[in-house]
């Protein structure tokens, strides 16, 4: 019933009403990613609370020096019924090296939670921009379509003209398929857009792109998400060094028991009472405790150099993602120029064919340059706003 239920809300999804940006926020928060990390992070919160308690106690019952053949508890002086406790006390820095770990391990999933939700955030931003990319391609290639009926119509009239135009008819047969293959694509597009949407929060929202600013990284490695998680892990290796040597430190013991004798015929039933008190001693160091120690330090180390590597890869992404919205940015500014020079042949031919000289078909394929040319400016929109939204997802944000 559960699966059932799950397919059918999909397509209810697919034709969810708008919704601002920050609605989807609060939908992207609970998402179930998220959601796991968060009780992760709860668990090793409560692991570092039991961490720091004690054993529980041992209680014992028994009978002690009792006569198999003369079976009685008052014919021999030592026989008694006896009842004990026994309780350890573990290495009270040991118990705060694990509490620590479990702290910083609960640390390093709240990093790795908050990382996951900006990268959840900038590929809803990314998608919200295919949207918008492909809603307005779509309009454009609807509109290239119209342009080809158009000049269809006037190179049959150049035709009937007696002007040798055949050949430009197969041109446009070829290009109004290029134009059908790229609808069949945005189509493509849109479902594999509108099913991550409902992956990442349950609908598909027709809601515009939030503001979106470049933000600055100020050359602080700590400043990425990666490199904050990286520092977490260093930290839950410094308590595993802690807990290494805490292993040198004796655990503690104490035992007492009570037992209670007969009177027999010939001694009193006084009771006995027996204490006792044990620790630990490292005898064996050197086989256990030292390469435990060891191992945590180089744990450490290779966390260390983690850490460095992550410095290095986010470094990176960032640059490869500012040169990513700069280049966009070049496009955008070469296309433009290319339609102003477009419109300005467009607007020449015109005047020329209003003056009796020409024809109108180069105006019309000037009309469909333009429209291809504004097609790849909204490519490179979305792919600045995609760029934009994954690179201040490097970023910690608080």
């Amino acid at each position: 019933m559960l699966l059932v239920a799950a397919f059918a809300a999909v397509p209810l999804a697919a034709v969810a009403n708008a919704q601002s940006f920050a609605e989807l926020e609060a939908r992207l928060e609970a998402h179930p990613s998220l959601s796991a990390l968060g009780y992760d992070a709860e668990a090793d919160r409560e692991r570092a609370v039991a961490s720091t308690a004690l054993p529980d106690p041992v209680v014992s019952l028994g009978i002690n020096n009792f006569p198999i053949f003369d079976p009685s508890f008052d014919s021999y002086l030592p026989t008694n019924k006896a009842v004990g406790i026994r309780q350890q006390f573990p290495s009270f820095a040991g118990r705060e090296a694990r509490a620590g770990e479990a702290r910083a391990m609960s640390a390093q999933t709240e990093a790795v939670r908050d990382a996951r939700y900006a990268a959840l955030r900038a590929e809803l931003i990314a998608l919200l921009a295919d949207k918008t990319r492909l809603t307005r391609q779509r309009s454009l290639a609807e509109a290239r379509n119209a342009k080809y009926d158009e000049l269809v119509d006037i190179v049959e009239a150049e035709i009937d003209a007696g002007r040798p135009a055949v050949y430009r008819l197969a041109e446009i047969e070829s290009e109004r398929a290029e134009v059908s293959r790229t609808l069949v694509d945005l189509d493509r597009q849109e479902a594999e857009t509108d099913a991550r949407l409902i992956e990442l929060v349950g609908l598909v929202p027709s809601t515009g792109l939030p503001p979106l600013t470049e933000r600055d990284w100020s050359g602080a490695a700590l400043e990425f998400h990666t490199v904050r998680i990286a520092d977490a892990a260093v930290r839950v290796t410094d308590y595993g060094i802690d807990e290494a040597r805490a292993a040198w430190k004796p655990e503690w013991g104490a035992q007492l028991t009570y037992q209670q004798r007969d009177e027999g015929a010939m001694f009193a039933g006084d009771d006995w009472v027996s204490g006792m008190v044990t620790f630990t001693v490292p005898l064996w160091a050197e086989r256990k405790q030292a390469p435990n120690l060891r191992a945590a330090k180089a744990e450490r180390a290779g966390a260390e150099q983690r850490y460095q590597a992550a410095a290095r890869n986010a470094a990176a992404q960032y640059a490869s993602r500012d040169a990513i919205i700069r280049a966009a940015d070049a496009s955008i500014d070469v296309l433009q120029v290319k339609i102003a020079a477009v419109e300005d042949e467009v607007e020449a031919q015109l005047i020329a064919y209003e003056s009796g000289v020409g024809g109108y078909a180069p105006i019309i394929d000037g009309e469909i340059a333009i429209l291809k040319l504004r097609a790849e400016i909204e490519a490179e929109t979305a792919r600045k706003a995609a760029a934009i939204a994954r690179l201040n997802a490097l970023l910690v944000t608080q």
